[in-house]
């Protein structure tokens, strides 16, 4: 896409500080990270949802985040948000890997939904979509 910030970093028409790169992917450094280590890891492959990707180009970007992950400090964050509603700012599949090295920077918190839904009903509206 010509107008994808990340798409401009994969063609190098904006540098960036590379940590793994591979025929599928590119993980660098994030130029706003919120700890020390903050990695971004991309599929060369422009997509804006992770269900868009083809199969062979997400697989070999979660071995990437996971190479990524090994080389971090532990504990650390992997972070996915696809679409504005859940967070997603620039519009190409990435990963988060956050280290942490205290309790600055991200920190998940999961509210729990106060209206339960019938797990089945749930369960069986997943498995349909899918199919």
């Amino acid at each position: 896409m010509d107008n994808c910030i990340f798409c401009k970093i994969i063609k190098k028409q904006i540098p960036c500080h590379c940590v793994y790169e591979d025929e599928h992917t590119l993980a660098f450094l994030d130029i706003n990270p919120i700890s020390d280590g903050h990695v971004v890891v991309i599929p060369k492959h422009h997509a804006e949802f992770m269900h868009e990707l083809p199969s062979a180009s997400a697989s070999t970007l979660m071995l990437a985040v996971q190479k990524v992950a090994a080389a971090c400090t532990t504990p650390y964050n992997i972070l996915n948000n696809n679409g504005e509603l859940a967070g997603q700012v620039v519009k190409h599949v990435h990963f988060h890997v956050i280290p942490k090295t205290d309790n600055s920077g991200l920190r998940g918190e999961w509210k729990v939904l106060q209206d339960k839904r019938d797990f089945k009903t749930v369960q069986a509206e997943i498995v349909q979509r899918m199919k």
